[in-house]
């Protein structure tokens, strides 16, 4: 079996949601299975290291997770238009990844939860892609033959898949929203096995 990271931060927990779906869109691809990971808060002064694996969710991730996976796909809640500092915070420290090409060739997909419907969500999927471009990956996104793209009223973009949780956090994921995570997971699994799925 090849394995997909679906690397993630998550604070309030809709942006862990976006990535089990992801996960079960990679796992309806034959041969393929969902690697869960997450990454630990950061602040801006440490007083204590973060525990080796988080009370619960996903494993925290190492960087042996990118070395081993066939594809990535990335989620993080936005702040300010762009990704969350402890996802930024994991992605600076590839810089032997990106010197020895750990990921180049491989596909990637971005993924990303807001408060508002004008929260910054596509800013947020495009500051994901950013380093990922510069680790040579391949970017996947939702093409419009996706037929929940053209009729949601939430989350959804060509650039990824995406949710809008409300002001309160309180707004559930919808069933486009649902559709859109899944389809993400499934099409850079699928590209990763035309591709060979190399780790």
């Amino acid at each position: 079996m090849s394995e997909i990271l679906v690397l993630y931060y998550s604070r309030t927990g809709k942006v862990a949601q976006l990535a089990r779906l992801v996960a079960r869109g990679v796992e309806e691809v034959e041969g393929m299975r969902a690697r869960l990971r997450s990454v630990p808060p950061v602040a801006p002064v440490t007083e204590v290291a973060a525990p080796p694996e988080p009370d619960d969710g996903a494993p925290y991730a190492t960087r042996a997770d990118l070395a081993e996976c066939s594809g990535l796909v990335l989620g993080s809640p936005t702040r300010f238009g762009n990704m969350a500092a402890p996802l930024k915070h994991f992605l600076d420290s590839t810089g032997a990844e990106w010197a020895s090409g750990t990921l180049v060739g491989k596909p990637a997909g971005v993924f990303t939860s807001t408060s508002t419907m004008h929260g910054g969500q596509e800013t947020t999927l495009v500051s994901m892609m950013l380093p990922l471009l510069h680790h040579g990956m391949l970017i996947v996104g939702l093409p419009y033959t996706e037929a929940a793209l053209n009729r949601t009223s939430g989350g959804g973009s060509p650039y990824g898949a995406s949710h809008v949780g409300g002001v309160a956090g309180d707004r559930p994921l919808d069933e486009d929203e649902r559709i859109l995570a899944r389809a993400l997971g499934r099409r850079v699994a699928e590209v990763a096995a035309r591709l060979g799925a190399r780790p």
